[in-house]
């Protein structure tokens, strides 16, 4: 994708930031078992902060609001972000709750399982945002996810909105959306699970992945992209259906593709990019990621994705 010629707009994400504690052992332990002899290690995550490295990597001007604690986990965090070229401006520190964590257990079949504690994360409120507004004004696209509380996103969504702001929504985790926060946003993008979740429809195909998003649309959202794994996205928009495929590539680990392909979208559609110009470009930088092991560590450089594919 050619940049000489494209502007540069200003992109905003509100979310999430956790660190993962991961310890891989022969099997998950039984209630009350220790089992000694795993390997650990820590990863940078949270949809929030994997998307705004993603988006910083792919060369978006990028502002990141989150809540960590005030502990070493949210120190790291903000060190790290910096070091990427993210915005921490409008990074808080909560005194009162820890930075969010998941603790994960992997077998050596690959199985997991995963506790987390959102700490800091669930105490980013509105009255944190309002403080923020000035970089809500400044940003051209809002991105955001669905780790923090409801509250806040419906708040930062209205406000985006009547600033005449594109809001972006991946809504994941997979939750239900009301419909004041659905008529606020420019485009939608959930997985199969977050689309049923939403409208009710079982995706099994396109046909039935059009359905969904043909009632999203209808719900008041302007535009759905539903991603398909390794069949593509779906783009639905002025009535019209649309394919885009995936790219072919042997996956490692698919953790954080779905944000990659997120903040891979928002940066090209801050270039000015078409929807489905800008779903080929996020397609190509998600099956970059899968081919790499970890979150934020996955997330490819402008560089990679401009010759990939």
């Amino acid at each position: 994708m050619d940049t000489t010629q494209t502007s540069r707009q200003q992109i905003l994400v509100v979310g999430s930031s956790n660190t993962d504690m991961v310890i891989k052992a022969a099997h998950l332990p039984r209630p009350g078992e220790t089992i000694l002899g795993g390997t650990f290690f820590m990863n940078p995550g949270g949809k929030g902060a994997n998307q705004a490295v993603a988006i910083a990597r792919l060369g978006g001007p990028v502002t990141f609001i989150c809540k960590t604690g005030s502990d070493i986990f949210g120190h790291q965090s903000q060190q790290l972000f910096e070091e990427e070229g993210i915005n921490t401006s409008y990074v808080f520190s909560d005194s009162e709750n820890p930075s969010g964590v998941a603790l994960i257990t992997v077998d050596e079949k690959a199985e997991n399982c995963i506790v987390v504690a959102s700490g800091a994360n669930a105490n980013l409120l509105p009255s944190d945002l309002a403080k923020a507004e000035e970089a809500i004004e400044q940003a051209d696209l809002v991105l955001m996810q669905l780790e923090v509380p409801m509250e806040t996103v419906r708040f930062v969504a209205n406000i985006a909105w009547q600033k005449g702001k594109k809001v972006i929504l991946n809504p994941a985790p997979a939750h239900p959306l009301p419909a004041d926060l659905l008529r606020h946003l420019y485009l939608i993008t959930p997985n199969e699970t977050e689309a049923e979740m939403i409208t009710g429809v079982k995706i099994t195909d396109e046909s039935s992945a059009g359905e969904a998003a043909r009632l999203l649309s209808e719900m008041g959202v302007q535009h759905v992209i539903i991603t398909l794994g390794s069949k593509g996205a779906l783009i639905y928009s002025d009535g019209k259906a649309e394919m885009v495929p995936a790219l072919k590539v042997e996956a490692v680990d698919t953790t954080a593709a779905g944000d990659v392909f997120n903040g891979a979208l928002t940066v090209a559609l801050s270039e000015g990019r078409s929807l489905k110009e800008a779903a080929r470009f996020a397609c190509k930088a998600s099956a970059i990621s899968v081919t790499r092991v970890g979150a934020q560590s996955s997330a490819p450089y402008r560089n990679e994705v401009d010759i990939f594919g």
